[in-house]
């Protein structure tokens, strides 16, 4: 619907544009006192508030996932706010010292959503910031979508023995008064409705695979080969002594951060620990890999997993969410899923195809996943094929189901 005689009755929408863009309002977005307007001309773009409590410089697959998707949405033309830790005083996370927890966000929050004038806002997370953005859209009922990374009520039980009943009931419930929630696998929309969430939409994950290819790579050459690697945080929830205590072959190797990262390099000192690194420097460690191992059972996606497979290396994981919608239509050679983590290791090795593994991370376009992002505004008053017009990424005709 793009014209007044099909917006919902009982509504009192206007059109206005601020410079070209196009904006549905309800009483409460007259509270943004934007100028009026005739006629929608989405020649601008749209302005996209993203917010979140996982940011730079954390390594992990919500930071990367924003990240790029902001990238992918400036490239078609719209303007992305980011509202992060970063703008905040903030302290660690009580063991998660790269988490930060950002003090007293709302009034903050409130001032940067009022003079960006958003056409749409999206929560990313459930902490701080997340919860000063959701405050301030209940306040002004001012539709928002969220989105769904990270299973937290598992975390918190595995740090803290907090039931994960109780998680997901807090989960829920700050879920629930979005227009939308994003989740990012069938598998995990249908696990979830199984716990009581509602209005969910599936946004897939993508790679950027011009970034993430295949590299002539030295950086791993004095280390005995075959070369297993992990990529991630270094924390209790990635269940990475499961990888460590395989009797594998060659070389164990570990790349990223956390909590956990002291004591495992005190119990596994044959295991070559090799700190953060980003851009190229990670795509040179992923290529220098023969198999990548994703020993975690808690992800909601797993991004890494792809991002190895654009860079040639096959994956070894268990058949868990995420490996097994990564993996579930890819050709022989792209990896390996088994309750017995060390055969996947050695499937994975004995059967690899970089090519084939380069093949499929090709399928998982980030274009096509910001496309599908925009069409799950569910902003009140418009359809998908409004936002995807207004957003610029109408070009594509065939839509993500």
């Amino acid at each position: 619907m793009t014209d007044q005689e099909n917006m919902p009755q009982g509504r009192s929408h206007r059109i206005k544009d601020l410079g070209g863009r196009v904006r549905s309002l309800t009483r409460a977005r007259q509270k943004f006192e934007m100028p009026n307007a005739e006629s929608p001309n989405p020649q601008s773009g749209l302005k996209i508030v993203i917010a979140t409590d996982a940011w730079k410089p954390q390594l992990n697959g919500v930071v990367t996932t924003l990240d790029t998707l902001g990238r992918i949405l400036t490239k078609f033309g719209n303007e992305v706010l980011y509202i992060t830790p970063q703008d905040f005083k903030s302290i660690p996370m009580p063991t998660y010292s790269e988490i930060r927890l950002s003090l007293f966000p709302n009034r903050k929050v409130a001032s940067m959503l009022n003079k960006f004038k958003p056409d749409a806002i999206h929560i990313a997370t459930e902490g701080p910031i997340g919860r000063a953005t959701r405050r301030f859209c209940r306040r002004r009922k001012y539709p928002y979508t969220t989105s769904f990374h990270t299973r937290f009520a598992e975390y918190a039980h595995e740090r803290t023995g907090f039931p994960i009943s109780w998680g997901y009931a807090l989960l829920k419930d700050f879920h629930k008064h979005g227009e939308a929630m994003m989740v990012a696998t069938p598998g995990l929309i249908e696990e979830l409705s199984g716990r009581g969430f509602e209005n969910m939409r599936l946004w897939e994950r993508g790679v950027d695979t011009d970034q993430f290819r295949p590299l002539d790579s030295d950086v791993l050459k004095d280390l005995p080969r075959p070369i297993f690697t992990y990529v991630g945080r270094i924390a209790v929830e990635k269940t990475l002594e499961d990888f460590l205590d395989l009797d594998l072959p060659g070389s164990k190797v570990i790349v990223g951060a956390g909590p956990q990262e002291a004591e495992l390099r005190q119990k596994y000192p044959a295991v070559h620990f090799v700190g953060k690194h980003f851009g190229d420097d990670l795509v040179k460690y992923y290529s220098a890999s023969d198999v990548f191992v994703f020993p975690s059972r808690t992800d909601t996606f797993g991004l890494v997993n792809v991002e190895a497979l654009a860079c040639g290396v096959p994956v070894a994981s268990y058949p868990v969410r995420g490996p097994l919608e990564i993996l579930a239509d890819a050709p022989p050679g792209c990896g390996c899923l088994d309750e017995d983590l060390k055969t996947a290791c050695m499937t994975a090795l004995e059967t690899r195809d970089p090519e084939a593994c380069r093949a499929h991370a090709l399928t998982f376009s980030w274009d096509a996943a910001a496309r599908q992002f925009i069409a799950n505004l569910e902003i009140p008053g418009f359809d998908d094929q409004f936002w995807l017009r207004s957003a610029k990424m109408i070009e594509d005709p065939i839509l993500p189901t």
